[in-house]
């Protein structure tokens, strides 16, 4: 196969995993609208958010493990069409805490079938040397979908209702289904003689599972941003006296930037980790954004062009390695294994992913006025929540200094 046919291949990846993202963040983008019409909570808001990782985590070890035996394009085409339906449903049915939670966990489902088995048909389509680049478009590309559900949402909730943004982006997982059935092509699978490896194996190979615990770090702090930055950015704007319906929308379209930058880090982390490695790149990033969020919470004091500057930076870095780690792990795996990997890695990662929003949720409502929302109509201390995630993530750092010492790319 040539350069070029792989690239041409990438392409079609990328297009239809913009599609199953769009329900991404819907929720996200409308949780100041949903939290005060459903009276909820911070940490049902919270809870609601993590539905989604949760019904991901629900199945990913089997549809990853699946990858080992069967083609990942037939996995990601049918889950692809799964969310699409829920998504749907939940533009229908969702009225309140319990049935929201019930209809995001199984719209999570979706993304188990499409994410991973997505990330193994990338990094068996490129040999390791040009791994870390194709693996930082994939990554970027879903950083590009999350921050297109946000825009998507903002605008079409902005001229109808959040029901409509809901079943429109919901449409998105639809497109990316049909993409991939007609724009993958036939996918090659490995054919080595060898059994593949035991369980047992994949639990004792130590890189590949300190690998998996910067992911883990890495996915705490990064979902827990996005979870609730929308809220955040709202709850400033409506210090400055922005009204409600606008604050939402304008901290909606901020947030799809600040996404939207993390895109462009994450390709250009894979391409910097193919040159510098794996793990320095790795440190770098991971020391700035933790930075950001131990700092980021509390300046909701400041003029808001501030907020948006550091929102931004922020953005760029807690995205950065992602790519990084992605590609780590699958060089780290056994061949025979990367399936099962994977699986633990999704599994382990996305666990951190779905306890942050939830527990981020909790600390607002410790160190918030009960009364907040009914009383200033936003919640106005931010800080702590944000330096929980910023705690968690700094242990990426070191995890990766200790791996520096076992593995030379």
């Amino acid at each position: 196969m040539r350069l070029d046919d792989r690239y041409r291949w990438l392409i079609w990846m990328s297009l239809s995993e913009i599609g199953t993202m769009l329900v991404f963040s819907n929720y996200s983008a409308l949780l100041p609208i949903l939290q005060k019409q459903w009276a909820l909570s911070n940490a049902q808001a919270g809870w609601i958010f993590s539905s989604y990782q949760i019904g991901y985590i629900v199945a990913v070890v089997f549809l990853a493990s699946l990858t080992d035996y069967t083609s990942p394009k037939y996995i990601y085409i049918l889950t692809a069409l799964w969310a699409g339906i829920f998504g749907i449903l939940f533009s229908v049915l969702a009225s309140g805490f319990e049935s929201a939670l019930i209809l995001r966990t199984l719209t999570g489902i979706g993304l188990a079938g499409t994410y991973m088995p997505g990330l193994r048909m990338v990094s068996e389509k490129f040999p390791t040397r040009e791994r870390g680049r194709a693996v930082g478009i994939y990554v970027g590309v879903f950083s590009l979908g999350v921050s297109l559900s946000l825009f998507l949402t903002g605008f079409i909730h902005s001229l109808l209702s959040w029901r409509w943004a809901f079943f429109l982006t919901s449409l998105g997982p639809i497109a990316g289904g049909i993409i991939a059935f007609f724009g993958l092509g036939e996918i090659t699978r490995i054919k080595e003689d060898v059994k593949n490896v035991s369980l047992g194996e994949i639990l004792r190979n130590q890189p590949a599972l300190m690998m998996i615990g910067g992911y883990v770090a890495h996915m705490w702090e990064m979902f827990g941003m996005r979870g609730w930055m929308v809220a955040f950015l709202t709850a400033c704007l409506l210090t400055a006296q922005v009204n409600l319906q606008n604050a939402v929308n304008l901290g909606a379209l901020i947030a799809g930037v600040v996404v939207l930058v993390g895109a462009i880090s994450n390709a250009l982390g894979g391409m910097l980790s193919d040159r510098y490695g794996r793990e320095n790149t790795i440190i770098v990033v991971m020391l700035g954004s933790g930075l950001l969020s131990l700092l980021i919470g509390w300046a909701i004091v400041l003029p808001f062009s501030v907020v948006v500057i550091l929102s931004i930076l922020y953005g760029f870095l807690v995205t950065g390695e992602s790519s990084v780690l992605s590609a780590g792990v699958t060089e780290l795996a056994h061949p025979r294994g990367l399936g099962r990997t994977m699986a633990l890695q999704s599994l382990l990662g996305f666990s951190a992913a779905s306890i942050s929003p939830i527990l981020f949720g909790y600390i607002l409502d410790l160190t918030n006025p009960p009364d907040a929302l009914t009383r200033f109509g936003y919640v106005p201390h931010w800080g702590w929540a944000f330096a929980l995630l910023g705690l968690g993530g700094l242990g990426g750092p070191l995890i990766m200094w200790r791996l520096k010492a076992k593995v030379r790319y």
